[in-house]
């Protein structure tokens, strides 16, 4: 459980389930104070609270671990910018974002942070510490702290358990006189070990990490307290080891260490990584590789003096100097990339390295070629040439021992040995390994000089597990195409289980037979060799121990001591290891015994001066320190050079100005003209041709940064002004303060015009039908017509309804039957027309679930439009159809009330913009005005002058397109303002007002020189002679029209400045109340965007809800429809069913009609018609036809039977209906067996019928109890759906919506009093409030007429129920007067209408002519079948003959095979009896283990019990007693 108290008060503010196991640990994010985090067992859980109106909430996140094992988190730490790191059970650190794992992390080389769990994490000004339960504090610089956890008062202070190197070591030496160790790594520190104590003597850091190091040789430095280390920013510094104690005594120093490192120099001969230092045999050279493909050599006089470098084709690796056995002085490079280059000692004396130090040595190159996939292939071959051999020998062997066979045996035959010889010589081809050579060249790790020239290599990745030996060759000196030319190495060794693992390092003893190699799996190996055999022919067994981590610990280095006793290997997996060559009881005492000594300080070691170090990375090196150097003095030298043709320069153009002006002194007809300065013309045209070469090549040279400025301003309009439609414009009043403005309004982005585009296609897609409850009653509208019925064919019975006899029909006879017929027609037509009023009226009838639609629509209406003014707070609410939302919806609200606010601004914008628009064209007339004023008043005395109005003019914000224009001039000012300094500046802008000024004054005459310019005037009128009274009539009236245009112009300045002050504020006015719009707006559109974010939450659960609700309603409808087409069909069965009986009632009335009257063959005839007889099938009489030879195999289910046919004959009386009588009538008897087929054809089909219908009920059953059950899904979806709208609605009625009110819109009052709170107060409009009151009087009127409404329809029902009462009563009475009217005429119920519609059928005489000659036909076919039968039969006889045979010597066999199982059943019952005996012995045998078993597990549980009770503090039991007897 998490609680939130307010410590302050003391009260508990919140709590809320944390999680379901323990909880270790919960805390408050310093950064933002609504964030949390908590972490306990099996989980880590972020939290965020909120403060709603119902108080505070809070929401958690699990933190999700992925595919990272599931660990307890104790420790964690949450970092600036959101992020948690957390400790875990395995030692390493998980980053969490977002409640996702982001990263794992842990120490280089996948090891992990501590060997346990992290405890505590701890931020401490950018460095992370941590804290775990192995009981160590780990930094960043390598050090492992012990804490004192105790928390008591006598808590000890932290202690430092180790300091070692961070990261993989990368170089590693030993001292050639003493026991110590130098090591470097990237963790920028140089380490000084006494590898027999295991004690770090010395530390020193830099500021870049280290890459290679060496001790200096005692060749060199006889007291071995020299190392050179090589960095990571090609810096190489030697450093002094030495003993502080004596100095320490000097100086006063009381706490000093065994050893101290002094820098005694440092140079940067390389740009990269440092990763090879060797000196030379004599120790008077130091060569050093870098990973910038060069080679540095020092010489060493007081101090390393650089000799010069060389360039390799490659990264160095490492460096290998000959030994002294070699006449020549030699070094060997090897590159990473597969180059081995061979260099001599530079010679000093022929060096010049004034310019550069780049010396040209005479190289020898050699370019390793891959050979391994040759060597398989040659190994492949001999083992197949060894096969072969041994298959001859065998072979030969063979044809040895035949030969001889042969001579014993003289009859031997050969055949089958030579059938032999051939296939053993077949032999299958195999398929040599394929020569391949990798793209890239496999790097080269190691290696050493066997001899002059020649080398061993150690190759990785590709070529491993071979040691190869190269020679270099003369042609492979320094030539061009060195790249191309490679060279595969004359010898080699495959290293025994190394076929993936290769060499890294290699080490030689002092003896020289013994070879120290360090392996890529961190394996040492050592091989005892002959001494001297650089061949390493006696390279055979070797020792191996796996020291180093196999995967990341490839040993960088290995050392043997200088007593050659220590053998130290250091890996990337950041470990050193020691080996004692000595056995195991003489270690202890070896190392007690030993010491490591630290060199004393040399002599004049105090007065030394403290060498200066390179700090800076980005120094330069040597070599471009001297080519700086000469490129600073070239650039002085030509400095200077310029200098001194500037002052010649001057001096000429000082001598030409003084010619200059002693020409001027000379008269004019002795001046030289300026073209006869010019001694030559073509010179001056050559300088101006440079110029324009110049000015074009300086457009040229620009144009790539004119191009890149230019796109970089369209960069700029793109991001800042192109999506700007409106830019903020100010547009103020001439003679108020009043001002307006524009909105900025930009335009819609790409991602506003897809979602647009999205929504409008979503709608467009979405088609509106009705809802799905509906679209039943719409099918069950359009379905098949239950109550059309059809006319009942009857015209089967057409020409059987009277027998014809032979005899003539005479007159009257005929016209009785045409009376007959037309009778027969009119009664047909009448039934015809009644059977048509009656689906009529069928039609008409209402079903019972039916509704009127005007009290649909009308309820329709109610609900839609009257309102339920329930609250959405209310626990019952339910959130109408028409009011439900969601995202998509709320999106496009959003969407809309975006555009809405963008149309609004930029009407408004579009205003301000023609009011600008308006004022500029304002100043323009203002301007024009003033100016026809001045011209005016020039006529005018002065005395009548009216003050001219000073023309106003655009404020800058009124024009802020102004701003991103520009010109040559705005350039050129621009420019000038940037190269020129303050004062400069400040002349040039007076400079421009002075001129502006004067413009201003040139361009508008003002008011205070207008006096001036009338004196100046006047003068000029007065001088005149005296007028005369019509000119001073001319001059009084235009003086008089001067005065009034005076006074007009000045009108129509007013007017335009008022209309446009009046405009503006009118406008302003109008913006004030936009702006409140757009307020509200904003305010609305923070809202839909809190309810866009609320209701994506629910948008899943919610799509998911109603394609439910969809999908059951789909089920419904469809199980729907096929419930009205199944009642169809079984309405339409029905329907034929009644059908059948009315044919057959009609087909029995015909008989009886047929018969006539006082027929004495009529009982005869009767039992004829109703015989039952077996027919056969149609379909199987079809069959039947086809396949006559199965005849003899058919079986009585071939036949089938009328509805009847299970009864027994005994009925018929023993009717043969096989001749007619002699005084029967033929026809007839023929007539009645028609008949009879007509009616088995209606039972048979009648039977049908039913079977179908008995069918389709089921189905319909089935189906009616499926909507049921989906009617009840339906409802449960529904309501789940309406679940979540409620959910949903209460979440949104959780967020705060703003509504401005005022005063007197406020109507709650409490006690005479407005609360102060009103948050259980209503809003609600004055108009639906005053409707709502309307209604109640609505509704009291309409329940009053609803009242009277039902009295008058109950008392409607009730007489409707009494006359149905009285037409049920009178249809009875007619029924039962017709049934007696029938058995009064005709002795039975009849079917009358079947009685009218029968007539005679003229055609049966004709029927009867087409029988006879259709008998005649039939009768020659039948003759023809019979003689095929007959055929055929013969045929069967012959085939039967056939299959007796057969059958013969099946029986014989059958009778063989039965006696055979007899006798393997004797045979078997033998063997069971055996086997059964050994299932009993069996059985026996796994009772007896499974006894032992479980005496064995008594015992065990005997002895744990023992072991239980034995224990300290264990409470012993009574023995466990035996159940007591009952």
């Amino acid at each position: 459980m998490a609680t939130i108290w307010n410590w302050k008060s003391e009260k508990i503010v919140l709590r809320s389930k944390a999680f379901s196991q323990e909880v270790y640990r919960i805390t408050f994010s310093l950064e933002n104070e609504e964030q949390l985090t908590s972490s306990g067992t099996g989980h880590i859980k972020f939290w965020k609270m909120v403060e709603t109106f119902t108080g505070l909430k809070l929401q958690g996140q699990l933190g999700r671990f992925g595919k990272t094992a599931l660990t307890d988190i104790v420790g964690y730490v949450e970092l600036p910018d959101g992020k948690v790191i957390s400790g875990s059970e395995w030692g390493n650190m998980l980053l969490w974002d977002g409640g996702l794992i982001k990263v794992e992390l842990s120490r280089k080389d996948g090891k992990p942070c501590h060997q346990g769990s992290i405890n505590q994490c701890v931020l401490d000004e950018g460095e992370l510490i941590t804290i775990g339960s192995d009981g160590s504090v780990r930094d960043s610089n390598g050090r492992i702290w012990k804490l004192d956890l105790s928390f008591s008062n006598i808590t000890q202070d932290p202690e430092c358990l180790f300091s070692f190197h961070t990261g993989v070591i990368q170089a590693m030496d030993l001292s050639p006189l003493t026991y110590l160790m130098a090591t470097t790594a990237l963790d920028c520190t140089v380490r000084i070990f006494d590898f027999v104590r295991n004690e770090e003597l010395v530390s020193v850091k830099y500021r870049q990490g280290g890459t290679a190091l060496t001790w200096g040789p005692l060749v060199r430095y006889p007291d071995g307290n020299i190392i050179v280390v090589g960095f990571h920013d090609g810096v190489i510094r030697v450093l002094e080891i030495y003993n502080p104690q004596d100095l320490a005594r000097v100086a006063g120093r009381t706490q000093v260490g065994e050893a101290e490192i002094r820098l005694k120099q440092a140079l940067k001969p390389h740009t990269e990584d440092v990763t090879a230092i060797a000196y030379d045999r004599n120790g008077d050279i130091l060569a050093t590789g870098s990973k910038d493909n060069t080679v540095f050599f020092f010489q060493y006089w007081d101090q390393y003096v650089p000799v010069g470098f060389i360039r390799v084709p490659g990264p160095v690796v490492s460096l290998e100097w000959s030994p002294h056995s070699f006449e020549r002085n030699t070094l060997l490079i090897f590159c990473e990339n597969g180059y081995v280059v061979q260099v001599a000692c530079p010679d000093l004396e022929e060096l010049d390295t004034t310019l550069t130090f780049e010396i040209p040595l005479q190289k020898q190159y050699y370019h390793f070629k891959s050979i391994r996939s040759s060597i398989e292939r040659n190994y492949e071959l001999d083992r197949i040439n060894r096969i072969k051999e041994e298959k001859e020998k065998e072979k030969q062997e063979r044809l040895k021992k035949k030969k001889e066979l042969q001579a014993q045996n003289a009859e031997f035959t050969t055949d089958e040995e030579e059938e032999e010889e051939e296939e053993e010589e077949v032999e299958p081809e195999v398929e040599l390994p394929k020569i391949y050579i990798p793209p890239q060249p496999s790097p080269i790790l190691c290696g050493f000089y066997s001899k002059p020239d020649t080398f061993w290599l150690s190759v990785g990745d590709y070529d491993c597990g071979f040691l190869y030996h190269c020679k270099f060759s003369d042609n492979h000196k320094i030539s061009e195409d060195i790249s191309k030319s490679e060279e595969e190495p004359f010898a080699f060794i495959a290293i025994e289980d190394a076929a993936e693992t290769p060499i890294r390092k290699m080490k030689f003893n002092s003896e020289k037979d013994l070879l120290f190699c360090g392996m890529e799996d961190g394996a040492v190996r050592i091989y005892s060799i002959k001494a001297h055999d650089y061949k390493l022919k006696s390279m055979q067994g070797f020792w191996s121990l796996n020291v180093h981590d196999n995967d990341y610990g490839h040993i960088n280095q290995i050392c043997i001591s200088h007593d050659e006793q220590f053998l130290l290997t250091c890996g990337a997996d950041s470990n050193i290891f020691a080996f004692c060559i000595f056995p195991q009881e003489e270690i202890d005492e070896l190392v007690s015994r030993k010491r490591a000594v630290v060199p004393f300080p040399r002599m004049g070691f105090a007065r030394d001066k403290l060498a200066n170090d390179i700090d800076d990375p980005n120094a330069y090196s040597l070599e471009n320190a001297k080519q700086k150097a000469e490129s600073d003095l070239i650039l002085k030298l030509a400095e200077e050079k310029k200098a001194k043709k500037r002052m010649e320069l001057d001096k000429l153009q000082n001598d030409f100005k003084e010619l200059q002006n002693k020409n001027a002194e000379l008269p004019e007809h002795v001046q030289l003209q300026k073209e006869d300065f010019e001694i030559n013309k073509r010179i001056q045209e050559e300088i101006d041709r440079q110029i324009t070469e110049r000015i074009e090549f300086v457009y040229k040279e620009m144009a790539w940064e004119q191009e890149k400025y230019l796109i970089g301003l369209q960069k700029l309009q793109a991001r800042f002004r192109n999506a700007v439609e409106y830019d903020t414009v100010i547009v103020h009043c001439f003679e108020s303060d009043h001002k307006v403005s524009t909105y900025r309004v930009t335009s819609f982005s790409d991602k506003y015009h897809q979602m647009k585009m999205d929504a409008l296609r979503r709608s467009q897609l979405q088609v509106e039908v009705k809802s799905k409850d509906n679209l039943f009653k719409e099918s069950k509208g359009a379905g098949i017509d239950m109550t059309t019925d059809q006319d009942m064919e009857v015209d089967l019975l057409a020409g059987s309804q009277q027998p014809v006899s032979k005899m003539n029909i005479g007159i009257r006879h005929a016209e009785r039957l045409h009376n007959l017929i037309s009778q027969t027609d009119k009664a047909k037509a009448k039934i015809e027309q009644r059977k048509k009023e009656w689906t009529e009226l069928y039609l008409s009838q209402p079903d019972d679930n039916y509704e009127d639609p005007n009290d649909v629509q009308a309820i329709k209406d109610a609900q839609e439009h009257m309102g339920d003014f329930k609250l959405k707070t209310a626990p019952d609410y339910t959130v109408p159809e028409h009011l439900r939302i969601n995202a998509e919806k709320k999106r496009n609200q959003l969407i809309r009330l975006e555009e809405l606010i963008h149309e609004l601004k930029s009407e408004m914008s579009e205003k301000v913009i023609s009011l600008r628009n308006i004022k500029l064209d304002i100043i323009e007339q203002i301007t024009n005005l003033t100016k026809e004023l001045v011209l005016i008043q020039i006529k005018l005395d002065p005395s009548q002058h009216l003050p001219i109005p000073v023309v106003p003019s655009m404020y800058p914000d009124e024009m802020p397109e102004k701003k991103f224009q520009y010109d040559q001039e705005k350039l050129l000012e621009f420019r000038s303002e940037n190269l020129l300094s303050k004062t400069h500046t400040k002349q040039f802008e007076q400079v421009i007002e002075t001129e502006k000024i004067s413009g201003i004054s040139n361009a508008t005459s003002e008011s205070s020189n207008h006096p001036i310019e009338g004196n100046a005037v006047k003068p000029a009128v007065y001088e005149t002679a005296d007028q005369s009274k019509l000119e001073e009539e001319i001059k009084m009236i235009e003086e008089k029209t001067n005065l009034y245009m005076q006074t007009e112009i000045l009108r129509k300045i007013n007017e335009l400045i008022n209309n446009f002050d009046a405009e503006l504020r009118v406008l302003c006015h109008q913006k004030y109340k936009l702006d409140i719009a757009l307020k509200m707006a904003d305010l609305r559109h923070v809202t839909l965007f809190e309810e866009v974010l609320l209701l994506k939450e629910f948008e899943k659960s919610e799509d998911i809800l109603q394609d439910r609700v969809n999908q059951r309603i789909n089920e419904r409808v469809e199980t729907q429809i096929k419930s009205e087409e199944c009642f169809q069909q079984q309405e339409g069965k029905k329907r034929d069913i009644v059908k059948l009986q009315e044919k057959e009632k009609a087909l029995y009335a015909t008989f009886q009609i047929s018969l006539g009257e006082n027929n004495r063959h009529a009982d005869f005839l009767t039992k004829v018609f109703k015989k039952k007889i077996r027919r056969r099938k149609k379909s199987e009489a079809k069959i039947s036809t086809e396949s006559d030879d199965e005849s003899e195999e058919e079986s009585d289910e071939e036949f089938g039977y009328s509805e009847e046919e299970d009864e027994s004959d005994s009925d018929d009386g023993g009717v043969d209906d096989t001749a007619c009588p002699e005084t029967c009538d033929p026809l007839l008897f023929d007539n009645t067996l028609q008949l009879r087929e007509k009616r088995l054809d209606i039972e048979e089909a009648l039977t049908e019928e039913k079977k179908t219908l008995e069918l389709i009920k089921k189905e319909y059953d089935m189906i009616a109890k499926k909507v049921k059950v989906i009617e009840g899904t339906v409802k449960t979806a529904k309501n789940d759906l309406e679940v979540l709208q409620r959910q949903k609605q209460q979440k949104l009625n959780e967020l705060f919506v703003v509504v401005p009110l005022k005063l007197h819109q406020i109507e709650y009052i409490v006690n005479g009093d407005m609360p102060s709170d009103l948050v259980s107060g209503l809003v609600f409009t004055n108009l639906a409030l005053t409707s709502l009151q309307r209604r109640i009087k609505e509704l009291h009127v309409e329940k009053t007429e609803q009242r009277e409404l039902y009295k008058q329809a109950r008392q409607k029902h009730v007489h409707l129920l009494q006359d149905k009462a009285e037409m049920e009563a009178e249809i009875a009475e007619l029924e039962e007067k017709c049934y007696q009217e029938m058995i009064r005429k005709f002795g039975r119920v009849v079917d009358l209408e079947a009685l009218q519609t029968l007539s005679v059928n003229m055609t049966l005489e004709e029927l009867q002519e087409k029988i006879d000659i259709n008998n005649s036909k039939f009768h020659r076919k039948i003759t023809h079948r019979e003689e095929k039968i007959a055929e055929l039969q013969n045929e069967l006889i012959h085939y039967t003959r056939q299959y007796t045979c057969r059958l013969d010597q099946l029986n014989m066999m059958m009778t063989e095979k039965e006696k055979t199982e007899t006798e393997l059943n004797i045979q078997q019952k033998k063997m069971g009896a055996e086997i059964q005996k050994q299932k009993v012995k069996l059985m026996e045998k796994r009772e007896q283990i499974q006894l032992v078993e479980k005496q064995a597990q008594e015992i065990k549980d005997l002895q744990d019990e023992i072991s239980l009770l034995t224990r300290k503090g264990g409470h012993i039991l009574p023995p466990a007693q035996p159940p007591l007897p009952q």
